[in-house]
């Protein structure tokens, strides 16, 4: 039975783009049904804001391309409140090449949920066929999710079909991670902004999915004592698409070895593009000392760890060295310096370890020249 959101009148702020007013509210009833009549609301999830549709509804789903000017060969999330309504939309009939495989498969994916669902982990597996091949980028896999953030659950709750949901923001930029970020990017393309505070983590959910091909299989990632292992491994397994949220090696210490997807012409997976998550000024990432001889002249603006260095501005993300507190701030400052009169953007290489991982992840793309 769906649960029927308790209807708030409460709405935090009008946004007018051009004449276009985006409503940013907590109205949980109004996002639902907008979500029903075809339309398209930026929601919060723990870990950035994203622009949901019925991923049901290829109409819909349409809109998302079109709000973000999204290419169609990079495929969405699919973000569901229950392993129920999961198993509408993934498939593990092909997902192996014999019933060993396909079972191993199963009994992995069941074990990642249940330890890491609902949060920031989204498995690709083989699609049903309710999901249209918009969502997926004609791809016969989809990734899929279960959001962590209290608000996004009760509105999936609440629905007759999950939602496809990429970042909020214009294709390429820095995700957003508050309503007002969304506001300042989108809100003349949408109707509905579901405000549900700060995100929590900050950064995207590790993506991970079950491959079959062994020269798609990376150990790169994996100390060196452990390669000749993994080499010698079977490769019909796990391989990682994006470092995020949940740490690599948190997901190994329940299903083991991960290897990681190989660059492709065209993405296999949400999150694959080497551009990505970029401000629109130019981004450095290195050794920031050298860096600032390199940019001296310059209105250089730094983002660091911990500690702040002889530049025009710097951006600590955690004071305290805590992963995860520099994870939660690392859009918000990178937003913060593209907005400001810096001439470039210099960042420090972090600790390539758990979250660290993840922020230089982001940090890289942000560097990446665009096509």
């Amino acid at each position: 039975m769906a649960i029927v959101p308790r209807p708030c009148r409460e709405v935090v702020a009008i946004v007018d783009f051009c004449g276009v007013k985006a409503t940013i509210g907590t109205d949980i009833g109004r996002a639902a049904e907008l979500l029903r009549a075809g339309e398209v609301v930026a929601i919060p999830t723990e870990t950035v804001y994203g622009l949901a549709a019925n991923a049901y509804d290829g109409s819909a789903v349409l809109k998302i391309f079109q709000a973000k000017q999204r290419p169609a060969f990079d495929p969405l999330i699919v973000h569901v409140h229950s392993m129920e309504q999961m198993r509408e939309v993934v498939s593990f009939l092909d997902c192996a090449r014999n019933d060993t495989a396909r079972n191993d498969t199963g009994k992995e994916a069941e074990a990642l949920m249940k330890e890491f669902w609902p949060g920031p982990l989204t498995l690709v597996l083989p699609k049903s066929d309710r999901v249209p091949d918009l969502v997926t980028s004609g791809l016969d896999t989809v990734a899929v999710r279960m959001p962590a953030h209290p608000i996004a659950l009760e509105l999936l709750r609440s629905l007759e079909f999950p939602l496809a949901a990429p970042s909020a923001n214009p294709f390429g930029y820095v995700s957003p991670t508050t309503a007002q970020h969304v506001a300042d990017q989108l809100g003349g393309k949408i109707k509905y902004i579901l405000d549900g505070g700060p995100c929590t983590i900050g950064v995207e959910s590790t993506i991970i999915g079950w491959e079959a091909h062994l020269s798609r299989l990376d150990f790169s990632h994996a100390p060196r004592a452990a390669k000749s292992r993994y080499a010698n491994a079977r490769h019909d397994k796990w391989v990682l698409y994006r470092p995020g949220g949940t740490p690599v090696g948190d997901i190994e210490a329940v299903i083991g070895q991960v290897g990681v997807a190989r660059k492709q012409v065209l993405p296999a997976s949400p999150g694959m593009l080497e551009s990505h998550y970029a401000p629109r000024k130019p981004v450095y990432i290195g050794d920031v000392q050298a860096l600032l001889k390199e940019h001296a002249g310059k209105r250089v603006a730094v983002i660091a760890f911990t500690e702040k260095h002889d530049a025009w501005r710097t951006e600590v993300l955690s004071p305290t060295g805590d992963p995860a507190e520099a994870a939660r701030h690392l859009f918000a400052a990178l937003r913060s310096l593209d907005a400001s009169d810096a001439e470039v953007i210099l960042a420090e290489v972090f600790p390539q370890e758990g979250l660290g991982t993840a922020i230089n992840d982001r940090l890289r793309r942000a560097s990446a020249k665009r096509a």
